[in-house]
């Protein structure tokens, strides 16, 4: 027996940084709002004792149930798709405040060039730079037009940071605090970087450098340098996060509630409108039916993707006629890098997620790519996370995996290796996507997401080019053996590399190639906004956190102003 609930002016999918962000914005409107989050609540209480390496990093407490529901993943359309029984490559998060907990707190705007990369790289190297497979396009949206809603994000997270980057789109303000602590090891890197001609900077940080009260008045505290961020919760609320910030802003306006244990399994459409969500409770199994006003997708991008091909909304992409966008334009992202072996000994294990120093200067269109086999780049990191116990064994080249020697060299080397690491582009190709599978479902009988993909020879060039330059920086710095990353083949799903997934549920100015207006307004359902990474065309050379809360703010303008008016946005 399936229960309707009373009807809302807003239900969300989701209750992380997109959700908590478009709660905050309609409810302070005067619009009732209801979360729906398939997880549990979860907030800085709960990590009071969190250092666990175990049980958060290794038995990844703060991530999805696999058992209940994940994705298949296949190379290419000829090998046969299966479920993704363990977490590896990218983690699938799941409660209150999702990736926005469990993140490192490295907060990017991407740069102008990405906004406009098909239209630029035309204009500068020719429409063939890059072969037809490739289907890069526009966003339907300038920096310039994004950048309030950037600035926007970094007041409500308290971003720490400096404005001495040169090739970074145009800023309308300063930072909200200042730059997080320059220690030996970043000023190593900072001087080897000068020394070759770079421009370094500190990396923009939602592990807040002062405490901080935002302007919604938030409180977010000063980081303690503990270096337990990336798969963990702040114990000290000192990390910028849903939970503290636009959850709270949400609730004190008296029109919001979240609902727990929610699982959504279908948007339900009638005409050219949807009119709610159909969700299991997740313990009881219930099932009910949460009409609304306006529905909003505002999960993990596989998951917000998921709903729509199992709800039958949109255009299923297919990859042999290249029609449909629903699933189009996938994108991952490239890990060029290097490490170096040092003599002397360094604090590796104090730190925080975003405790870094970056240089951009071979970072999207800022170095001339005409006789380079590959467009876009990579931001190049040091970064002091904080080395943890169990999985922090750097071992030079040629040492035993195993034994005494093994032992003996890891010990040696704990405190004497430092990485520079790049986030590389990702181009979308057309043989890279996502649809439903045929064959797998989850706990609830809904069909799961299939993947279909594997690095290109973009990917390739791009990740050999960026890990000299690693290497370079690292020689510089004065390590006695430097190793380069190993060159990329095929994408393997099984070791970690980055939860940066993109696309998808991508924004545009062309219904032909794009899922969302750039108000993130399903072009078939005018009451449907569909918000997160998967809104972008392709991913870029910083991590998508920043630009996802821009879109977020843009998305929850364009709802409050439907809900006025009604009608398309653009």
């Amino acid at each position: 027996m399936v229960t309707t609930l009373d009807k809302v002016d807003v239900v969300t999918v989701g209750v992380g940084w997109t959700g908590g962000i478009i709660a905050a914005e309609c409810a302070k409107e005067g619009m009732k709002v209801v979360g729906l989050e398939r997880g549990r609540e979860r907030g800085t209480s709960d990590f009071a004792i969190v250092h666990d390496e175990y049980r958060y990093a290794i038995r990844y407490e703060l991530m999805q149930d696999l058992s209940r529901e994940t994705v298949s993943f296949r190379n290419n359309r000829k090998q046969r798709a299966l479920p993704m029984r363990q977490m590896g490559s990218f983690l699938l998060g799941e409660g209150l405040g999702g990736s926005g907990t469990h993140w490192n707190g490295q907060n990017w705007r991407f740069l102008p060039y990405d906004f406009e990369i098909k239209t630029m790289t035309e204009q500068k190297y020719g429409a063939n730079k890059l072969p037809a497979e490739y289907t890069i396009q526009d966003w339907g949206i300038t920096y310039d037009e994004l950048e309030p809603y950037f600035d926007r994000f970094e007041k409500t997270a308290g971003i720490s940071g400096e404005d001495t980057n040169p090739f970074w789109g145009k800023r309308s303000a300063e930072y909200a605090t200042q730059p997080m602590k320059k220690t030996p090891i970043l000023q190593k890197f900072e001087t080897a970087s000068k020394n070759l001609g770079y421009s370094p900077f500190m990396m923009p940080s939602a592990n807040l450098s002062e405490a901080y009260e935002n302007p919604d008045g938030a409180k977010i505290n000063a980081c303690q340098y503990c270096g337990f961020c990336e798969r963990f919760g702040c114990e000290y609320g000192a990390k910028s996060s849903p939970e503290i910030t636009v959850v709270p802003t949400a609730k004190n306006t008296g029109n919001y509630e979240i609902k727990f244990n929610a699982n959504v399994v279908e948007v339900m459409k009638q005409g050219d409108k949807v009119t709610g969500v159909r969700y299991f409770d997740t313990v009881s199994f219930e099932e009910f039916i949460q009409p609304a006003e306006v529905v909003v997708l505002t999960s993990y991008m596989m998951n917000n993707a998921k709903l729509l091909m199992v709800s039958k909304i949109g255009e299923q992409y297919d990859p042999e006629t290249g029609r449909g966008t629903l699933g189009r334009n996938y994108a991952y992202q490239i890990l060029p890098g290097a490490s170096g072996f040092f003599d002397e000994k360094m604090n590796v294990f104090m730190g925080a997620g975003a405790l870094g120093m970056t240089v951009d200067d071979f970072n999207g269109d800022n170095f001339d790519h005409a006789d380079l086999d590959f467009i876009h780049g990579a931001s190049l990191s040091i970064t002091q996370t904080g080395n943890r116990p169990i999985q922090t064994n750097p071992v030079p080249p040629d040492t035993p995996s195993w034994g005494a020697e093994f032992k003996k060299a890891s010990i040696e080397n704990y405190p004497r290796t430092l990485n520079v690491g790049g986030q590389g582009a990702s181009m979308p190709h057309r043989e890279n996507y996502m649809a439903l599978d045929g064959t797998y479902k989850d706990i609830y009988g809904v069909p799961l997401l299939q993947l279909t993909y594997n690095f290109t020879d973009q990917d390739r060039a791009l990740h050999a080019y960026l890990t000299e330059k690693a290497a370079g920086i690292m020689q510089e710095m004065g390590a006695k053996t430097v190793v380069g990353g190993s060159p990329i083949s095929d994408y393997d799903i099984v070791p970690y590399q980055t939860t940066h997934n993109t696309g998808g549920t991508v924004m545009g100015s062309d219904p032909a190639i794009s899922v969302v207006n750039n108000y993130l307004q399903h072009w078939d359902a005018e009451n449907l906004f569909v918000v997160g990474a998967g809104n972008f065309a392709h991913n870029g050379g910083y991590n998508p956190t920043g630009t996802v809360g821009a879109l977020a703010y843009r998305c929850a303008e364009g709802i409050i102003n439907y809900s006025k008016n009604g009608g398309s946005l653009v």
